[in-house]
């Protein structure tokens, strides 16, 4: 019996093939794995991801079809392809709008390749941050309730349009006098371009997040979802509570302190990612179920 297998070992011809892997191969499997990561963490972050699922209940769907080889449902499906193709383009429009945004911003290539960060001159003074901490907080005190979005790399232009226009510098003394009670320019949002104040009494775009805390009203609301479409920094003064809170990147922290503000409009003064601050932020986010 060994003799017979020893035979057939020798005169078989056992080839073993082992692939060249070449330095460029390396770096398309990481590229290619970078992108299908940011692609599943951006659609798990989306609406899209509703849409992933349904997807794969109609493809479940379709393969049991043709399984069993049900024509008049294929022959459906089949003519169906373009027509949900387009639907889809057409409904996830904002959600492939910011990816693409996203994908343009100075940041992209500097948070893949950390070396290549370099320092930038500062998006705004340090006179404007403490303008807009003083009169957030002052705000607060009286319990007067404001919206403030400061302006990062995405223009804002087409929301600035809702609004009147100003080209004002920053201070603390004017934007508190803009949303003071019963002024024309009260209601809505102020947006800040670097050390000028571009417009007041904005409509910002509510967000649809059904995660958030019942309690929040309109401005955390519009704070939230401004922060969902854009990557500025949304400051927002409750008038019941007076307390401040401040979204950026869909999170909302709520009941902020002046040194917490602070720090986070320095960790967007300049155009430099740093990710330990990114990650901090997200840490320090509050629980959604407080009272404001």
């Amino acid at each position: 019996m060994w003799q017979r297998i020893e035979a057939m070992l020798e005169n078989s011809s056992w080839e073993i093939s082992i692939p060249h892997i070449y330095i460029t191969d390396i770096i398309e499997i990481l590229i290619i794995a970078y992108i299908v990561y940011r692609i599943m963490v951006w659609i798990k972050n989306t609406k899209a991801w509703m849409l992933l699922k349904g997807i794969t209940a109609l493809a479940v769907f379709i393969l049991v079809a043709a399984i069993f080889k049900m024509q008049t449902i294929l022959w459906l499906a089949e003519k169906s392809v373009n027509v949900l193709a387009i639907a889809g383009v057409v409904v996830f429009q904002p959600e492939l709008r910011r990816a693409l945004e996203k994908l343009g911003e100075h940041n992209f290539i500097t948070s893949i390749v950390p070396f290549a960060q370099t320092k930038d001159e500062e998006r705004f003074s340090n006179e404007t941050i403490d303008g807009i901490v003083t009169a957030a907080f002052e705000m607060g005190k009286v319990k007067t309730g404001a919206l403030i979005v400061v302006e990062q790399a995405i223009m804002l232009t087409e929301y600035e349009h809702t609004g009147i226009e100003l080209d004002s510098m920053v201070s603390s003394q004017l934007l508190i006098n803009i949303f003071e009670h019963n002024t024309p320019l009260h209601d809505g949002a102020v947006i800040i371009r670097g050390n000028r104040i571009a417009a007041a009494t904005c409509y910002l775009p509510l967000s649809d997040n059904t995660k958030l805390s019942k309690a929040l009203g309109t401005r955390h609301r519009a704070a939230v979802g401004m922060s969902e479409v854009s990557d500025a920094l949304i400051i927002a003064v409750s008038e019941e509570t007076g307390k401040v809170s401040a979204a950026l990147g869909g999170q909302l922290v709520r009941d902020i302190t002046p040194e917490y503000l602070t720090e986070r409009l320095i960790y967007i003064q300049n155009k430099i990612v740093d990710t330990k601050r990114f990650a901090l932020w997200k840490g320090r986010q509050k629980h959604e179920g407080k009272n404001d």
